[in-house]
C-alpha cells in the first residue's frame, strides 16, 4: 500500500509539473500523521493555471487507474485540494500558499518526490 502511495505521489508531482506548476514539494506526513501517507504542494500563477494543474492531475490520476475521492476549491481556484485518499495534492495561488504555509506546519515531516531527489 505504502508502495502505491509513493507511485501516485510521483504520478501527481510528474503531471502537474507538465503544467509548469511552481515550487512542487511532496511530503511524506504519513510518517508524522494518520491524514494521508503524502501530500503534493504546488503553486499557479493565477486562476487558470491552478485549474489547468487540476485538470491535468484529474485526467492523468484517472487515466492511470486511481480514483479522485474528493474535490475542493475548484471554482474559486485559490486553493485545490485533490483527495485520493493516501495522496493529497495542494494547489495554491502565490498568496494563499504564502498564508496557509503547510511546508511549516508540517516540516517535521520528511519531503519526498522527484524534485527533492534532484536537489540533493
Amino acid at each position: 500500500m505504502a508502495e502505491e502511495a509513493q507511485k501516485l505521489a510521483y504520478l501527481i508531482e510528474k503531471l502537474a509539473e507538465e503544467k509548469k506548476a511552481g515550487a512542487l514539494v511532496v511530503l511524506e506526513v504519513g510518517k508524522v500523521s494518520l491524514i494521508a501517507d503524502y501530500f503534493v504542494i504546488a503553486t499557479g500563477a493565477n486562476k487558470a493555471q491552478v485549474q489547468a494543474i487540476a485538470d491535468q492531475v484529474m485526467a492523468g490520476a484517472k487515466e492511470a487507474g486511481y480514483t479522485l475521492l474528493h474535490r475542493e476549491g475548484y471554482a474559486e481556484a485559490l486553493w485545490v485540494l485533490l483527495d485520493y485518499g493516501s495522496v493529497v495534492m495542494h494547489i495554491f495561488q502565490p498568496a494563499e500558499r504564502d498564508f496557509y504555509n503547510l511546508e511549516r506546519l508540517w516540516s517535521h515531516a520528511p519531503r519526498a518526490g522527484m524534485t527533492s531527489a534532484q536537489q540533493e
